[in-house]
């Protein structure tokens, strides 16, 4: 990895393009982030850059985490995250890393958590179909079905497709252009949808497949 950053999504528009074609968008306000630590191999195996994100006040912040901001001499913030570089000699604690740090055509990988639909049915989850919307197939159109099970194995198998809790889990989506930034407002522009709803942190670092 050669670069991340931490952003917070704002939501999805369009833009158009030399040739006036429509490119749908999500917009994210990316930094600037602070670096609140360095690991280096020596003090802990490996290189690393902690990133903090989003102010917040010393009220709302943590006891041991207030004395980690104080320790590197930077403001309280939200949202940590670390990301392992490929080259961090060129930072040290207290540096700023803003959104011009991409650039426009590059490819970058988002990761974020998907919004959460609580317990719910295998249609929904899996996308099985239903039965037929006919008489006398009864009130179990949206029903599982056979779970297979005979006197061999006299179990269910293990990763049946079943209901159970789906989304709220962390998701990347790999390969996605960026489409434009706006260093001055700290926002980027990427093409195509990110996972999370409104106002959830993302992560975007250079894409690993480019």
């Amino acid at each position: 990895m050669k670069k991340g950053i931490i952003g917070k999504k704002l939501g999805m528009t369009q833009v158009f393009d030399e040739k006036g074609n429509v490119i749908p968008v999500t917009l994210i306000e990316a930094g600037p982030c602070t670096v609140t630590q360095k690991k280096t191999v020596d003090t802990d195996g490996y290189d690393a850059l902690q990133l903090a994100f989003l102010d917040v006040t010393e009220k709302h912040t943590p006891k041991p985490q207030l004395g980690h901001f104080k320790k590197t001499g930077t403001t309280p913030k939200r949202h940590l995250k670390e990301f392992r570089l490929d080259d961090c000699s060129a930072y040290s604690a207290g540096d700023v890393i803003s959104v011009d740090t991409f650039a426009s055509g590059e490819k970058v990988d988002i990761t974020g958590m998907t919004k959460g639909r609580g317990y719910t049915g295998a249609v929904k989850r899996w996308g099985h179909h239903i039965l037929r919307m006919t008489h006398g197939t009864g009130p179990i159109h949206r029903q599982v079905g056979s779970m297979g099970a005979n006197s061999t194995p006299s179990r269910v198998y293990k990763n049946k497709k079943m209901a159970g809790q789906y989304g709220n889990e962390q998701v990347t989506i790999l390969n996605l252009a960026v489409v434009k930034i706006d260093a001055e407002k700290n926002l980027i522009a990427v093409k195509g949808a990110v996972p999370g709803a409104r106002g959830g942190i993302v992560f975007i670092r250079d894409s690993v497949k480019a």
